[in-house]
């Protein structure tokens, strides 16, 4: 049994989900480019747009190699390096018109990562410049469905385990996604121990 969403609902929700960043990022004073990521501690406002965007350059461009790696990554970051937030967006928007006609083609389940990791920075990006929103997207709703997908071929039965469990949408990808702290977790009632077994090996991993 699949927990992945239809193709169809995963392009949509990438797109919306870029609409929503982009205006966000529009709105910004340039002040906030340097504040620092709390989610991602290395990165500051600038860098974590620098990778949401050049992810998208990288697939235009067929830079794949090294793909997910911290080089593949941080070599997005610095050759966006520079660029106010106003740019950023003017850049993610642009290039958003080709990205457009290549997303129907990227297969499942790899759109669905692609969207799980967007919208998991969209939501780093929301908490670092304080402003919370679109907690019940379809693009939380995509990553979710990936993220249980991905548990559940670790730990059999474990993503109906979740489910029954009654959070959120957006608790749950922000569990599964390395967000929450175990104790965050056990407040929310989720088995913080089987969750941080079940991502071993990945990089979501939960902060200390």
């Amino acid at each position: 049994m699949t927990h992945l969403l239809p193709d169809t609902d995963v392009v949509a929700a990438y797109i919306s989900l870029r609409t929503r960043t982009v205006e966000l990022l529009r709105e910004l004073p340039d002040g906030e480019a340097t504040s620092v990521v709390p989610a991602c501690p290395d990165w500051n406002v600038a860098e974590l747009v620098s990778h949401l965007v050049g992810v998208v350059d990288d697939i235009l461009a067929n830079r794949m190699e090294g793909v997910t790696t911290d080089p593949w990554t941080q070599a997005q970051v610095e050759r966006l390096r520079g660029l106010s937030l106003a740019e950023l967006a003017d850049h993610y928007a642009s290039v958003g018109v080709g990205f457009d006609e290549v997303l129907p083609h990227i297969p499942s389940p790899v759109n669905s990562q692609l969207v799980m990791d967007a919208v998991t920075h969209e939501h780093d990006l929301r908490e670092a410049v304080g402003r919370p929103g679109a907690h019940d997207s379809t693009a939380v709703k995509v990553a979710v469905a990936w993220l249980l997908n991905m548990v559940e071929g670790r730990a059999e039965g474990m993503a109906a385990q979740l489910r029954a469990i009654g959070v959120s949408d957006f608790d749950l990808l922000r569990s599964l996604s390395g967000r929450r702290t175990s104790a965050q977790m056990r407040e929310l009632g989720l088995p913080a121990d089987a969750i941080i077994e079940a991502l071993q090996g990945s990089p979501l991993k939960p902060p200390a």
